[in-house]
């Protein structure tokens, strides 16, 4: 095996895949970065038996053939190495790397010990705007639960459903049970072509966070109109995007129908000024009591919308603040950073709170022109006094 490339190339190459690679003390391969010249074609690959990723490096292959070697330290090396050409060769179990003045020697370990990359059978493929999904996920993930203690919802929802003539919907949720961040996104043109049924699938928390890691080193590319493509296998998932391939497993299990949470008709509604709310809840929770993160909402239509919290041993506070109050009296409690949470990642200038009463759900969605927006919502569940 022997080829060249930029620096850059190479470095761009092993941040994709390197992150993923980690000691396994039963499988040492699994810290190491399988490197590939075929057909013409370089490639990395590396994989921590949940999460593959195959990317191609853009380089000259004078010689074909395939090694692997430890993926961190050949990727700390090649980012510290002049933006010249590099030249790398194997010598038999190890790999001679030379750029300008710079050479080295990498032990590493054959090709034939790196387990298999799964494949995917691509027949419904799915595309989004690239920039459309990042915003997506992260509008999400942070809602997501931060442990696997419930399988279902340590990873993200990911609904795609056929809508006929207005074409694929892609819908994203996640939840910890305390609360809920849904969003929901148009897939290209001729996505899902033959996908009569809405297919879901729950991909993991990790997965979703590494998707977008890699996104973010493509920077300029992935922040244009450029789409990623999406592939559903069984109990696997993949993302392909520019070269590179993302491949996951998917979390087995019922995802929460959090539909029926959400009821038809609400008794209060109240539309407030974004910046105005995010201020009020803040300054408020420096008085929640600890623990409890409490903040109270009060609502009474011709009067302003009173918020206020209590702390025993710092003191209290309240504010009053402006806005526009449809149907009875109500009031609830919520847990302030949850609450922040939804509305920091409300993109309009209005949000709309809807509720029940003070054991209900509160349902936040963003107002644009006086319409609720239809393809984002969160749900935060109240502290019950």
């Amino acid at each position: 095996m022997k080829f060249s490339c930029t620096q850059e190339n190479l470095h761009q190459g092993l941040a994709i895949v390197s992150h993923i690679a980690s000691k396994n003390i039963n499988l040492p391969i699994l810290s190491n970065v399988l490197i590939k010249c075929d057909n013409g074609v370089l490639r990395f690959m590396t994989t921590n038996l949940e999460i593959a990723i195959d990317c191609v490096v853009r380089g000259k292959i004078e010689d074909a053939g395939e090694f692997t070697v430890p993926s961190k330290l050949f990727a700390d090396y090649v980012a510290l190495l002049p933006k010249e050409r590099v030249d790398v060769n194997l010598e038999g179990n190890s790999l001679s790397i030379a750029c300008g003045s710079y050479k080295t020697t990498l032990h590493g370990v054959a090709a034939s010990e790196f387990p298999l990359i799964p494949t995917i059978d691509r027949k419904h493929r799915i595309a989004v705007r690239v920039a459309d999904l990042k915003k997506a996920i992260g509008q999400v993930l942070f809602a997501v639960a931060p442990n696997e203690s419930r399988p279902e919802i340590s990873g993200v929802l990911m609904k795609f459903v056929p809508g006929g003539a207005e074409g694929l919907k892609v819908v994203m949720a996640g939840t910890d049970s305390y609360r809920l961040a849904e969003k929901m996104l148009p897939a290209g043109g001729d996505s899902g072509a033959g996908l009569s049924e809405p297919i879901s699938v729950i991909v993991p928390a990790r997965t979703v966070a590494e998707l977008i890691r890699i996104l973010g080193i493509f920077k300029d590319e992935a922040s244009g109109p450029a789409d990623i493509e999406i592939f559903i296998g069984d109990n696997q998932i993949l993302f392909a995007y520019n070269g590179t391939e993302i491949i996951s497993r998917t979390i087995e299990g019922k995802y929460p129908d959090y539909r029926q949470l959400i009821p038809e008709r609400f008794e209060t509604e109240v539309v407030l000024e974004k910046e105005e709310l995010l201020r009020a809840v803040k300054t408020t929770s420096l008085f929640s009591r600890t623990g409890l993160n409490d903040v109270h909402f009060a609502f009474k239509s011709e009067h302003p919308i009173h918020v206020n919290s209590r702390n025993a041993q710092t003191g209290e506070h309240a504010v009053d603040l402006e806005g526009v109050v449809t149907g009875k009296d109500n009031e609830v409690t919520v847990n302030f950073r949850y609450f922040i949470d939804g509305v920091s990642n409300i993109e309009s200038e209005a949000v709309t709170m809807q509720m029940i009463d003070g054991m209900s759900p509160c349902v936040l969605r963003p107002v644009t022109e006086g319409q609720h927006g239809p393809d984002y919502l969160y749900i935060v569940m109240p502290i019950r006094q």
